[in-house]
């Protein structure tokens, strides 16, 4: 066994640790408004594994945005900028393309038109969602909170609407073998949902006696 005391590395060691243990991880395929080109403004698209859901009620979901070279990112900057952002869960035919999105490029350059990825209007934020993905949550800017001494920031949006594949869901409930979800490993490794095993457990719930 190994022993690692936190003290004596550096984050970059801490990173890769942390993204080797952790794991598996959700990503959170982020798109957001950048600087207007001519009328438009540019669709920005960047992955994020540090992802979860915090609160049902109201929904609200959170990513954690590090910096780059001690700079804002342009994922952080935006959401910051315009209140909103999209949420785009990915489906395993788009790792490559996932990997691609994580590629640094100047705010002026979008990623999603880089990587040829339709994006649709969205009905509650100014952000677009992607065409082609299995769901997607539009998202309004709610907090955010800095850990650390490298200017890591979890930031949380609550989601205003939730886009499904029909195929997925049924009584709110969502297939995730269907959904076929990506992961994130450490290094430049992805993961698919793998096999999937439901468990029951062996203790009954005792019921409640009204007297």
């Amino acid at each position: 066994m190994q022993h690692i005391h936190s003290c004596d590395i550096n984050p970059e060691q801490a990173y890769k640790l942390l993204a080797g243990i952790v794991v598996p991880r959700p990503i959170a395929w982020v798109t957001t408004l950048g600087p207007l080109s001519g009328k438009k403004r540019i669709i920005n698209l960047a992955p994020y594994s540090c992802f979860t859901f915090v609160s049902n009620k109201p929904p609200m979901i959170g990513i954690n945005v590090g910096r780059k070279d001690g700079k804002m990112k342009d994922t952080a900057r935006n959401i910051y900028e315009h209140g909103e952002f999209v949420v785009n869960i990915a489906d395993e035919t788009m790792i490559s393309m996932i990997h691609e999105s994580a590629v640094e490029h100047p705010p002026e350059c979008s990623e999603a038109e880089l990587l040829g990825l339709t994006t649709i209007s969205s009905e509650k934020v100014k952000v677009p969602r992607l065409t082609n993905v299995p769901a997607s949550m539009e998202c309004r800017f709610h907090s955010a909170t800095s850990y650390g001494d490298t200017g890591s920031e979890f930031i949380v949006g609550e989601i205003v609407v939730f886009h499904i594949r029909p195929d997925l869901i049924q009584n709110y409930k969502i297939d995730s073998a269907q959904l076929r979800p990506v992961a994130r490993l450490g290094g430049p490794n992805y993961a698919g949902l793998g096999s999937v095993i439901s468990q029951k457990s062996i203790f009954q719930t005792p019921k409640t006696v009204i007297k």
